[in-house]
Formats: structure tokens, sequence, C-alpha cells
């Protein structure tokens, strides 16, 4: 096996040694955090895209012009209009764009290095298996996939085929959310007794992938995610049950849970109360603990991220997440680090999903 891959079982030895502080560029994912890494063009590592739509399009392409590790190598799209546009505009070979069907074919090509799976929901099993049968390594969007059972599947693909596999949780590179997990797994303040958080945006939408349940669509696979992860980090456990309560206003979202409240039970003893939807616009993380309690307001933002304790207003420097993200994956595929999110950390995630939408059926209270 790829020593590399050893890496991916350590994820809590991770987050012990963040909670030392988050002083540092090591935290962050760049190359000055590694001593003899030259940052040389033979050295980064290349990315390819697959999907071009808005993350890719606003915000991954122009985080791979500030990466030191990583570059933009090649794409995958279904949209022929869209290769010459952004060949021209990232300088990218002919022989490095690719579509979906002859996407297997990548695997002949050097200088792709990592798969970014950037596809709605439902692609990401076959897409992340594809690749890993390729030979390449894997990034895949939020959610990982439609269920625990599929994530199942992409990561024994990785293991299998010698890859290594992250998730896109970019939260784990901003230094707010870095300092949230500290407070909390760390009991600055004590004991974690209650954790309140909700990430929703109103979604004028009737015609888009996210509103269809089978490419994996509603709030709950979409920015429900994100408390739900908070919640993980926070507490540093993984949830022992939850009871939920799904709505659904909207004629164009009767198929879907349009907005979607959970509560979460840990075995430390605390309760978390999430939200999320595509009815209404709200962002926030506010932890109470037995000394006291500490806040994120926006808490999962591409930046402007403010929080605060009961004692001081948090101040650390603005990062690009992606970019940082992308640049500490390279570095994994290059050195040997430790990758920070692992495939084993999206299945966490879609173990409590899977749950959480049986609650929902039920109405009930439902145990892990």
């Amino acid at each position: 096996m790829n020593p590399h891959l050893k890496n991916q079982k350590t994820r809590r030895n991770f987050l012990k040694s963040t909670l030392t502080g988050i002083a540092g560029t090591a935290l962050l994912g760049t190359a000055s955090a590694t001593p003899g890494f030259t940052g040389s063009r033979k050295k980064k590592v290349g990315y390819a895209l697959v999907g071009l739509g808005y993350y890719s399009t606003d915000l991954l392409a122009p985080a791979l012009q500030e990466t030191e590790n990583a570059y933009l190598a090649g794409i995958v799209t279904g949209t022929p209009a869209k290769e010459k546009v952004w060949a021209e505009k990232y300088n990218i070979p002919a022989k490095n764009i690719y579509n979906y069907e002859n996407f297997d074919s990548i695997a002949e090509n050097p200088d792709i290095q990592v798969i970014y799976i950037v596809l709605p929901n439902s692609m990401h099993k076959e897409f992340t298996i594809r690749a890993a049968k390729a030979g390449k390594h894997v990034l895949c969007e939020k959610p990982m996939a439609m269920n625990a059972a599929e994530c199942r599947e992409m990561i024994q693909a990785c293991e299998d085929n010698d890859v290594l596999l992250s998730i896109g949780y970019r939260l784990h590179y901003d230094p707010y959310n870095i300092e949230a997990m500290r407070l909390g797994q760390g009991e600055v303040y004590g004991k974690v007794n209650h954790i309140s958080c909700g990430a929703a945006f109103h979604n004028s939408s009737t015609d888009h992938w996210k509103l269809q349940k089978e490419m994996g669509g509603g709030s709950m696979m979409d920015m429900g995610v994100y408390p739900l992860q908070a919640a993980r980090y926070v507490t540093g456990e993984e949830p022992i049950a939850v009871t939920a309560q799904g709505y659904s206003m909207r004629d164009a979202y009767q198929d879907i849970n349009e907005a979607v409240n959970l509560q979460l039970e840990f075995p430390g003893g605390t309760i978390a109360n999430l939200s999320t939807g595509f009815h209404a616009s709200f962002n926030y993380l506010l932890v109470s603990a037995d000394r006291g309690w500490f806040e994120l307001n926006l808490y999962s933002g591409y930046g402007g991220i403010k929080g605060r304790t009961k004692d001081k207003k948090l101040e650390f420097p603005k990062i690009n997440q992606q970019a940082a993200h992308m640049d500490d994956f390279a570095l994994s595929v290059n050195e040997g680090k430790t990758v920070r999110v692992p495939g084993e950390e999206g299945l966490k995630d879609m173990i409590v999903v899977d749950v959480t939408y049986k609650a929902l059926k039920k109405n009930a209270r439902v145990k892990i």
C-alpha cells in the first residue's frame, strides 16, 4: 500500500495537534510550512477540474492561480463551448481537455495528478471510481456521495488503486473554524453543552439539479452538511441519535426538503440544534459551554468570517480557503503529508445524513 494512504487514518492525531493553537502558516497548508519545498513548476501538482459550473468557474480556477504547490493543468466538461474559453483564459493545452466520454483516457496523461470532482452529487461516486482506476488522486466536493454505502465504495476504490482521496471541506483550513475546533475539543470553556448552528440561502431557482431528488438535491445534501460538520468538529465526537423535521413550502420544492431542522445527541452529553434550507439566508455558529461561550457569524463564508468569545474578539488573517485546501492536498500527493480531510470524514457525515432521512420519514428519534 502507498504509505500516503496510511495518513488518511490519522485524522484524530491531526486534530489533537491543532488544539495547541493556530499560529503559523502550517495550519494554512502553504508551501512555506514545508521545509525543502521549492515551489518549482516541476514539483507542482496538476489539477483537472471535472464540471465547470459556478464553483469551478468563480472559485476553484481563480484559487488555483494563488496556489504555490498546485496548478490548473486540465479540465473535463460536457459543454464543448467552454473548452475554448477555458483553454484561452488559463493556457490549457488541447491534450489536457476531456469530456465525460473520453475521461478514462486521462490515465495516460502525466500532466494531471489530481482530479477535482465538482459535479452533481449523484455523479460523485462514478467519477471518483473512474478517476481512481485511472490512477489519479481525487478531491471530491461535498457531500461525498448520495449515501454512506457509496462513500464506502469510493474509499475502497481509492485504496485498491493506491491513490489518495480528500473531500472538499474547505472550513478545515479556515483559521476561525480551526479555532472553534480548539475551543470546543480542548474544552477551553469547559464541557460543551449546546451547539446552535445554521447555514442556508434563499434559492429562487425552480429548475436547478439541487431540486431533483435523484441527483442528490435537497437542502440537507447542500448547505445542511455544513452545520453537521460544525457540530462534529466542535465536539470531536460522533453523534449517537438524530431527531429531524423537514419542510417544503414552495411547489417546486415538494419532492425535496426545502428546509430541515435536526437535533443531534452526542455521547459526551452535548446537544446540537441545526438548521438548513433554501428558504432563507442565515449563517451562524454559537457554542455554549460550562464556563463561557464562543461564536462565529458568518461562520462558513468564503471570506468575512467574524468571531468572538465571552472574553475577546477573534481576529485571524483572511485566507483563500480553496487555495489552502488544494495546496495542502498537493503536499499530500507530493510529500506524504497527512490528508487533513480524508474520505472517511465524508463517510462520517453521510452516515448521519442517512439517519437524518430515516428520522424525517419516521418523524421520530433514531439512534445511529
